[in-house]
C-alpha cells in the first residue's frame, strides 16, 4: 500500500506546492508514490542544478581539442592526439562525509571513478580537494581522518594511483566538510562510450552489485543543509566496495571494446531512475523497466525504493539487440549480475513495471537537466560585509618584531604543511606512469607509448572567494593553471566543483553568481574551456555557510616529457629569479589570519592578460631548457615559497640567500600573497638568455639571489636553517593527529 499524497508529504520530498501542481500538469493526473519520489530526486538541487543552470550555460564550453561539450557525457574528453583522449572530472560527496567520513568519501572516490571509465576510458590518477574545520577540534579530526581512510582504501583497493590535491582547515567547514574527488582516465578516441538509450527494442540491462536500501534519496539528503536531523539520515550514504568497482571496470571496458553497446551510465545519485531518463531523453527515446527482475540483496524492496537506491557498483546498459548473450558472458566471466530487465521503445516516456503493474509513466526528458526540469534565477544581493573588509587599513597592523618566528608560524600552519601525513596513506606509485605524485605544484603522469604526459591539479584559495568572489575564481583558475605550468604542461581545459551554501539566500546567490562570472573570465583568457563538474550547494548548518569554494580541476598536457620541471631548487651556485610583481596586498593571506587573527581585506588584484604572458613566458623558457626548477607562490607568500623550494623533499635540503628591495611594508613583501608570480632557478650561463626572454615578452624578472648549502636568508631580516623549517612543515599535520580523534 503506498502512502496517500499530502501537502506534508510532497513537502518532505523537497518539492514546492507550484512544483507540485507542475508535476500534476505534465502527468495529467496525480502522481503514483513511486512517481513522486523520482520527481524529487531528479528535481532535487543536485540532479537538476535547477538553481545553477542557467549561470553554468554562460560559461565557456567549447574548445580547441574538446571531444564532448559540458553536460553532454559522464565527464568531459579532451583530445590528446594519435587517437587518444584523455576523459576528467570532479564531483562532491559533501554531506555524506559529514555524516560517515568513513564511507562518504570512500563513494565519492569510487563514484567518479565510474563517471571516468563508463566513457570507456580506464582510470590512470585519482585527485582530491578536501577541507574541514581546525584541527584543534575533537570532531575535525575524527572527520579528516575517517576521509583520508576512506578515499585511501578506496583508490588503493581499486587499483588508481591518488597522485594530488590540496587540504585545507578554516571554522567555516567544521560541520560540512567538502570532499571533492577528480578521477582522470585514458582511452581510444573510437573507443569512447555514450550516455545514450536509442533503438527500438535493444535490450536494458543492469549490472554489477545488487540494489539495497542503502543511499536512497542520497539526492534529496545532497540538497538540504546540514542540521541537527541529518545524522538520522545515514541511511542516505551509501556503502563501497572498490574490490567489485575493479571487476565492474573490467566488465564494463570489455563490452565497450568489443562494441556490444549502444550506451552506459553509471548508476550515481538517483540511481535506476536518473539512469534510466537521462538516458532515454539523450537519445530521444522511450525506456521501458521491469523492477521484479532486478537483484535485490534485502527482502520485500518497494518500487519505490528499488528506483531510488544508490546502492554502489551498477551500471545500466543499453545493448544491441542480437549481443545479450556476449554481453551477458563477460559479465559472467567478472562473476557480476547482468540481468536484462527492460529495452528502449518508440515513446519518450521512461515506464516502470512491478508486480505486473505500471508504478511510474513519466516523460523522460521533463525529468533532466536542460529538459523539463524547473530553472530559476534566484534573488541575488551583494553582502554587507564584503564593504566593511574592503575597507579595512592594514597600515595600522604592527610589524611583527621577528620575521624568522613568523616564517616558522606559517610553514607549520596546517594550510600550508606538508600533507604528507594524508598522501602516504594513498598508493601514488600503482600502475607505475607517476613521475611526480603529491606535493610539488602539479602532479605529472606520463602516457604510455608517447612522449607525452599530463599535468594535474585541484586549486581553489577559498578566503579571496570569500572576500571577492568574482576575483577569487579568477585566481582560483589562473593558480590551477599556473601550477601545470610551472611543471612544464600547457593549461588545456578545466572541470569544476562548485561548493556554495543555500542559494535561496540572496547574498549566497550573489557570491555564486560572481565566482561564476570569474571563472567564466579567466577561462576565456587562458584558453581553458569548461569540461563538466558538479554544483554542490545547502554546505551551510544553522550556525554558518562555508566559504564560496569553487574548487578547479586543471588538465595540462606536456607536449614532450623532457620539459617536465620540478619545484625545488636543484644545485648549489644556481640563480634564483623572481618573476611578476609584488605588492602591498596582505588581504586574505594566511600571515594575516595565522599572524593576526583576521579575514579581512579584498583578494589580491589579478590581471589575467598579464597572467597569460607570463605562462606563456615560463613554457618558453622551460621549453628553452632555461629552467631548472619553477614554483609557483601562493599560501604565505614569498618567503613561505622560497623555503618550499628549499625543501624538495626531507632527505634532500639546500638553502638559498635572496636579496632585494621594494617599497613595501616588510610583511607584505616577504608574505602577501600577490599574484601572478613564480620563483625560477637557472644555471649560472642562462642569466642572459632568460633576461633577454623575459624583456622581449615584457615580463618582469629579477636575479634575487643564489641556491646555497643549509640556510634561507632573506635581506638581512630573516635567516633560518632549513632543517629546521623543514621539520615544523613535514611534522606538523602528524602531531596535530596524534590527539585523540573522538
Amino acid at each position: 500500500m503506498e502512502p496517500k499524497i499530502t501537502p506534508e508529504l510532497v513537502a518532505e520530498h523537497g518539492l514546492s506546492p507550484e512544483e507540485y501542481e507542475q508535476i500534476k500538469s505534465i502527468l495529467g493526473r496525480e502522481p503514483s508514490f513511486t512517481e513522486l519520489g523520482v520527481f524529487s530526486v531528479m528535481w532535487s538541487e543536485h540532479c537538476s542544478y535547477k538553481n545553477s543552470i542557467a549561470l553554468l550555460k554562460t560559461l565557456p564550453r567549447k574548445g580547441k581539442g574538446l571531444l564532448t561539450e559540458a553536460g553532454e557525457e559522464n565527464a568531459g574528453a579532451v583530445d590528446l592526439g594519435n587517437g587518444m583522449a584523455v576523459v576528467f572530472k570532479i564531483e562532491s560527496h559533501n554531506h555524506p562525509t559529514a555524516i560517515e567520513p568513513y564511507q562518504g568519501a570512500a563513494t565519492g572516490v569510487g563514484g567518479i571513478l565510474r563517471d571516468i571509465f563508463c566513457m570507456g576510458a580506464r582510470p590512470i590518477a585519482a585527485l582530491n580537494s578536501l577541507r574541514f574545520g581546525p584541527l584543534s577540534e575533537a570532531r575535525s579530526r575524527f572527520l579528516f581522518d575517517g576521509s583520508v581512510r576512506g578515499i585511501g582504501d578506496y583508490g588503493n583497493s581499486f587499483g588508481v594511483p591518488t597522485v594530488g590535491g590540496e587540504v585545507y582547515f578554516e571554522d567555516c567547514y567544521y560541520a560540512n566538510p567538502l570532499i571533492n574527488a577528480m578521477a582522470v582516465g585514458i582511452c581510444k578516441t573510437d573507443r569512447m562510450a555514450t550516455a545514450t538509450a536509442k533503438g527500438e527494442g535493444n535490450p536494458v540491462f543492469i549490472v554489477g552489485s545488487s540494489t539495497g536500501r542503502d543511499g536512497i534519496h542520497g539526492a534529496t539528503f545532497a540538497s538540504e543543509e546540514i542540521s541537527a536531523k541529518s545524522e538520522l539520515k545515514r541511511p542516505s550514504v551509501q556503502i563501497g566496495d572498490p574490490f567489485t568497482e575493479k571487476l565492474l571496470m573490467e566488465a564494463s571496458l570489455g563490452i565497450i571494446k568489443d562494441d556490444l553497446i549502444v550506451g552506459i551510465q553509471d548508476m550515481g545519485a538517483a540511481g535506476i531512475t536518473c539512469c534510466s531518463s537521462e538516458m532515454a531523453a539523450r537519445g530521444e527515446s522511450g525506456i521501458e523497466i521491469n523492477l521484479d527482475l532486478v537483484p535485490v540483496r534485502e527482502d520485500r524492496m518497494t518500487a519505490y525504493e528499488i528506483m531510488l537506491s544508490e546502492s554502489q557498483e551498477r551500471m545500466l546498459v543499453v545493448g544491441k539487440k542480437g549481443k545479450e548473450k556476449e554481453i551477458k558472458e563477460i559479465f559472467r566471466k567478472w562473476d557480476l549480475n547482468c540481468v536484462e530487465m527492460g529495452k528502449v521503445t518508440s515513446g519518450k516516456n521512461m515506464k516502470v513495471w512491478m508486480g505486473g503493474k505500471v508504478v511510474a509513466d513519466i516523460p523522460a526528458d521533463v525529468l533532466v537537466l536542460g529538459g523539463g526540469a524547473p530553472i530559476y534565477t534566484r534573488e541575488q544581493r551583494r553582502p554587507a560585509y564584503l564593504d566593511e573588509a574592503h575597507r579595512h587599513d592594514f597600515s595600522t597592523l604592527p610589524l611583527p618584531p621577528d620575521y624568522n618566528d613568523v616564517l616558522m608560524k606559517l610553514v607549520t600552519s596546517h594550510n600550508i604543511a606538508s600533507k604528507r601525513w594524508v598522501f602516504e596513506q594513498y598508493d601514488s606509485m600503482v600502475r607505475t606512469n607517476t613521475v611526480a605524485g603529491p606535493g610539488p605544484d602539479a602532479a605529472i603522469i606520463r602516457i604510455r607509448h608517447t612522449s607525452k604526459a599530463l599535468a594535474l591539479a585541484t586549486d581553489c584559495n577559498a578566503r579571496f572567494c570569500y572576500l571577492n568572489p568574482r576575483i577569487g575564481a579568477q585566481i582560483a583558475v589562473a593558480e590551477s593553471a599556473r601550477n601545470c605550468v610551472c611543471s612544464g604542461a600547457r593549461p588545456t581545459a578545466i572541470t569544476n566543483c562548485l561548493n556554495f551554501g543555500n542559494p535561496y539566500k540572496p547574498e549566497m546567490y550573489y557570491m555564486f553568481s560572481e565566482a561564476v562570472a570569474g571563472m567564466g573570465e579567466a577561462c576565456r583568457v587562458l584558453e581553458t574551456p569548461v569540461t563538466g563538474g558538479n554544483v554542490s550547494f545547502y554546505n551551510e548548518d544553522p550556525e554558518r555557510a562555508v566559504y564560496p569554494t569553487p574548487t578547479i580541476g586543471m588538465l595540462g598536457i606536456i607536449d614532450d616529457i623532457a620539459h617536465i620541471t620540478g619545484s625545488n631548487f636543484k644545485s648549489i651556485g644556481d640563480v634564483i629569479a623572481l618573476v611578476g610583481t609584488t605588492k602591498n596586498e596582505l588581504g586574505g593571506s594566511e600571515y594575516i589570519k595565522e599572524i593576526h587573527d583576521l579575514v579581512t581585506g579584498d583578494a589580491p588584484s589579478i590581471d589575467l592578460d598579464f597572467e597569460k604572458r607570463l605562462q606563456r613566458f615560463i613554457l618558453e623558457a622551460i621549453k628553452n631548457d632555461l629552467v631548472k626548477s619553477a614554483h609557483d607562490i601562493s599560501e604565505g607568500g614569498l618567503a613561505v615559497a622560497l623555503a618550499e623550494c628549499c625543501f624538495g623533499d626531507r632527505e634532500h635540503l639546500i638553502g638559498a640567500k635572496v636579496s632585494f628591495q621594494l617599497d613595501l611594508r616588510a610583511d607584505a613583501l616577504y608574505f602577501g600573497e600577490s599574484q601572478s608570480r613564480v620563483i625560477l632557478s637557472i644555471a649560472p650561463a642562462s642569466k642572459g638568455s632568460l633576461t633577454q626572454l623575459a624583456a622581449s615578452m615584457n615580463v618582469p624578472l629579477a636575479l634575487i639571489g643564489e641556491v646555497t648549502s643549509d640556510r634561507l636568508q632573506i635581506n638581512g631580516d630573516i635567516d633560518v636553517p632549513v632543517v629546521q623549517l623543514s621539520d615544523g612543515f613535514y611534522d606538523s599535520i602528524g602531531k596535530a593527529m596524534h590527539q585523540p580523534t573522538r
